[in-house]
């Protein structure tokens, strides 16, 4: 079966999708992203990864500010679509454009949903310390990541990945799920939905920056689990004898402290093997930190620039 596809998607994650589908042979009739945004430190306005990818392939390019309107709606209409991917699009799809293709409308997920609907399906599943996670290929409706399954690859987490490489691992995934579902299409056998389980039901809400600030009081574990959750945004922060740092690696451990020997926060001891802060409940070693303004190092090199704090 020949498909016409409009792909929608913006970031990273969404590329070896688009590259899939192209690698399929189906015709990608357009490609729908969000407009152009200044990125970074000198704020300058660039193409997103899938603007990129798709101008490299020759692919028309629309980047409507809403996919709403009855102008939108009508120019998504004319390309008559036979199925429209979403991935990552980062813009809400209304009715109107759901009932658009003759096969509707398929989501990759970055989550064995329902568990982890929302926005940040990744990084919500290292804070969480989840050891299973995956992909979904879901046939989209109007909730948010509410629809039935259509297909699923899982992925088993070693507890040491951070948020960017899980991204980059599931965004692989995302593709050969979808290169499965456009395969069984093509040869007619249309994926057969099946609807979300009613229990296990959780969301992934967007990151905030103010996330990424530690609390010593907390257990070691959590926190190692945030400062992997947070690589590499917002990048975990926290308060190290008297200066703010950005922790970028760090390793829980779990001895038995006094508490009034080593208070929450207190440094325990800074070697070049890290420095080791304790916490509420274990210890939590620093191994690449960042001071205000400088570049990634590690604990060692950092401890250089701080000789007192050597024990």
């Amino acid at each position: 079966m020949n498909l016409r596809i409009v792909f929608a998607g913006t970031p990273a994650f969404a590329v070896p999708c688009l590259l899939a589908l192209l690698r399929s042979g189906v015709e990608v009739a357009a490609v729908y992203t969000q407009p152009d945004r200044p990125l970074g430190r000198g704020r300058r306005v660039e193409p997103g990864p899938v603007k990129q990818a798709a101008q490299s392939a020759a692919i028309e390019v629309r980047q409507p500010e809403r996919l709403r309107g009855r102008e939108v709606i009508s120019a998504l209409r004319n390309l008559k679509p036979d199925l429209l991917v979403v991935v990552a699009y980062g813009l809400l799809l209304p009715q109107a454009v759901l009932d658009i293709p003759r096969f509707g409308c398929w989501n990759v997920h970055a989550s064995l949903l329902p568990r982890w609907r929302g926005a940040a399906p990744i990084q919500r599943a290292i804070e969480a310390g989840d050891v299973q996670t995956g992909v979904c290929l879901m046939r989209m409706e109007k909730g948010l990541d509410t629809g039935p399954v259509l297909l699923q690859l899982s992925a088993t987490l070693t507890g040491r990945e951070t948020s960017g490489d899980l991204h980059d691992r599931l965004s692989l995934l995302g593709a050969e799920v979808l290169a499965d579902g456009i395969g069984l299409l093509r040869a007619g056998l249309i994926p057969q939905p099946r609807a979300q389980a009613e229990v296990g039901v959780t969301y992934a809400s967007k990151l905030e920056k103010s996330e990424a600030r530690l609390d010593w009081a907390g257990d070691a574990f959590t926190l190692e689990r945030k400062v992997r959750a947070f690589s590499p945004w917002p990048i975990a922060e926290a308060e190290v004898a008297g200066e703010r740092l950005r922790i970028h690696r760090a390793e829980a451990m779990s001895p038995t402290l006094e508490p009034n020997v080593h208070p929450p926060g207190s440094v325990i001891q800074a070697t070049a093997l890290g420095i080791d802060i304790a916490c509420g409940n274990g210890v939590l070693r620093l191994l690449d930190v960042q001071r205000e303004g400088g570049r990634v190092m590690a604990a060692r090199d950092y401890l250089n620039a701080r000789p007192a704090l050597r024990q």
